[in-house]
């Protein structure tokens, strides 16, 4: 295992911040990890965002080829720590050595994608109109906004990190990025952070091109936000943290774009002849995903609708009895452990709501054990809308499909909205259908929404509040444009 110095890093230099430390907890255990990493603050911004400034010109300066190659390197020096950071992942988090490796394979993967997307881009311009009857041509490019800050999310210490999604789609774009590290695993910034630096060095880039620092979001996250220098943020995690830095970034004296994943429940709609021919199967397939990853991801299935009748009771016993028996696992945090026993504990508190079915506690110290609930459409309100993140699922037994349709059409933005339709359903999903396109960024047919797959088509982003902007996708190749800008020029001499 590589040694950890507990430094952050502003460009090549590595800093020891002089604020409150924070230590990693091994969720299984409740042990406290080493070393411990101290806050950085206005100094280290300042010097981040200076230095990020300074290597602008030169980075967005460099060909395609050249950023293609330095992402492959970073992703290159990722594979050759698998086994660190699987090791520094598993005791950070908790999560499962097959999911960590995966989740390895998905970062380097999708630093592979944007390369390969910087190599086929066919030239510097993206539309040409030709001069016509005198008038002169006019050729549309792209050019990168600026330096940019990337706030790591919890629950993919990889894939949404340091080196994940949104810092490779705007180094692609030719934007510098200062990174602020997640509390939650210090340790695996750290090992990852020092990859991509090295990678600078190597590749001959400027030093600034990549900076990641320790500090709290309401002090450090919002002066990095804030500093004029910065010209974009990319955002995955909690609603109330998204809107503190959306509000931030809008009250500048010159706005700048903030793309942030924020809340979602992932609504599925079951509609009858689906219910009636899938069975325990449909059921157990629905538990999975609503307790896979301990209910943590982003796209894990909170609510469920669906017409009332013997089909969807006997869907729910079959699904009460898989939820039943999850053995439950470890939860990334201690507080994210208490957020989800408190939003269960308002749901077994509503006076509507029954709960079906608790999983069991599991042998951690920061857990939490699944659960399912149920209410019926006419006590379905605002309230019951809102994320519980972790393996809790609401159905709510509806009386027909227009009520169904009628529900769907009041839920806040989504990431997902999934449908399962038998053959006789055909028309009710079709009805159904433009109703899912105003509310969510992806719509799944007869499959579940956990698991985002890297590639040209996929959208990873919906309307408010499961985006701050739903017109882009924080996963696949459409992200490297949320950090560039269109330019026309007009007449130009080639």
């Amino acid at each position: 295992m590589a040694q950890l110095s507990g430094h952050m890093m502003i460009g090549f230099e590595r800093v020891a911040g002089t604020g409150a430390a924070v230590t990693a907890i091994d969720p299984r255990t409740g042990e406290r990890l080493g070393p411990e990493y101290r806050y950085g603050g206005e100094a280290e911004v300042e010097r981040a965002c200076a230095l990020a400034d300074e290597a602008f010109d030169a980075y967005r300066a460099t060909t395609p080829e050249r950023r293609a190659a330095f992402l492959e390197a970073i992703a290159g020096k990722l594979d050759g720590l698998t086994d660190d950071l699987v090791g520094r992942v598993t005791s950070e988090t908790g999560l499962p050595v097959p999911r960590v490796t995966g989740e390895v394979a998905r970062t380097t993967g999708q630093l592979r994608l944007f390369a390969g997307d910087l190599r086929a881009g066919g030239g510097p311009f993206v539309s040409v109109d030709p001069a016509d009857d005198g008038g002169p041509e006019i050729r549309q490019g792209r050019v990168p906004l600026g330096p940019v800050a990337v706030f790591g999310a919890s629950n993919f210490p990889l894939a949404f990190s340091v080196a994940g999604g949104d810092t490779a789609s705007a180094l692609a774009a030719g934007c510098p990025v200062i990174v602020k590290a997640h509390d939650a695993h210090p340790g695996t910034c750290e090992l990852v952070g020092r990859a991509v630096s090295e990678a600078v060095r190597e590749a001959g880039l400027p030093e600034g091109v990549f900076s990641m620092l320790y500090g709290d979001g309401p002090t450090l996250g919002i002066a990095l936000v804030t500093d004029p220098r910065v010209q974009g943020v990319g955002f995955t995690g909690s609603r109330a943290a998204g809107l503190a830095i959306a509000k931030a970034a809008a009250n500048r004296p010159r706005p700048i774009p903030v793309y942030a994943e924020m809340s979602s429940v992932n609504p599925v709609f079951l509609l009858p002849e689906a219910v009636a021919a899938g069975g325990s199967e449909l059921a157990g397939a629905f538990a999975g995903s609503v307790t896979l990853g301990a209910g943590q991801f982003c796209t894990n299935p909170g609510l469920v609708f669906a017409v009332r009748g013997p089909e969807l009771d006997a869907f729910l016993d079959a699904a009460a009895k898989a939820i039943a028996a999850d053995p439950g696992a470890p939860m990334l945090t201690p507080g994210i452990a208490r957020a989800y026993a408190e939003g269960v504990v308002r749901l077994e508190r509503h006076p509507d709501v029954e709960i079906l079915a608790r999983g069991r506690e599991p042998d951690a110290a920061v857990g939490g054990a699944a659960a399912l609930a149920a209410v019926d459409a006419g006590h379905f309100g605002p309230g019951l809308q809102e994320e519980i993140f972790g393996a809790c699922s609401l159905v709510v037994r509806c009386e027909d499909l227009a009520q169904v349709a009628g529900l769907a059409r009041g839920l806040e933005g989504q990431l997902t909205a999934t449908i399962h339709a038998g053959p006789g359903d055909r028309e009710a999903a079709a009805r159904l259908l433009p109703v899912l396109e105003r509310l969510a960024g992806r719509i799944v047919w007869d499959g579940w929404p956990t698991g985002v797959r890297v590639g040209h088509a996929m959208v990873h982003g919906g309307p408010f509040p499961a985006t701050s902007d739903a017109r882009t996708t924080s996963v696949g190749s459409l992200a490297i444009e949320r950090f560039q800008r269109p330019v026309a020029y007009q007449g130009a001499r080639r």
